[in-house]
């Protein structure tokens, strides 16, 4: 993940904090929602911090994220497929590594990875044993 992205997201929750402090006047409701919406932005960047590495391979399997810090590990006998999902939405393209271990399906955006998702597949397609 990039260094500044969890920077920009707790600049970003000061300024929300801020915004609604400034703005909210005797309005109570905008403050408290704006409040939460910076505490969450925060958390968000907290986990950012904390948990940098969202997904590792070795050769006996992978670990992925789970929650907020808890990690699964998920050998490669439990992997079905390793796949990279492509979606256009409002002409922004967007893709997903996408880990399916049968049960639970385990996905990954280009941020997550800090490499492209294409680059990463490929990656664990090849560090998988026959």
């Amino acid at each position: 993940m990039p260094p500044a992205l969890p920077a920009v997201k707790l600049v970003g929750a000061v300024a929300l904090a801020a915004l609604g402090v400034f703005l909210s006047g005797a309005d109570r409701v905008a403050l408290a929602l704006s409040l939460v919406m910076a505490a969450g932005l925060a958390g968000w960047a907290t986990r950012d911090l904390l948990v940098p590495v969202r997904l590792a391979a070795d050769a006996d399997g992978v670990t992925v994220i789970q929650g907020l810090a808890g990690r699964r590990r998920l050998p490669w006998a439990a992997i079905e497929t390793v796949s990279v999902a492509r979606r256009s939405r409002f002409g922004l393209a967007a893709e997903t590594l996408e880990i399916d271990a049968g049960e639970s399906l385990h996905l990954f955006g280009r941020h997550d990875l800090d490499a492209p998702p294409d680059e990463v597949a490929e990656t664990l397609r090849a560090a998988r044993p026959d």
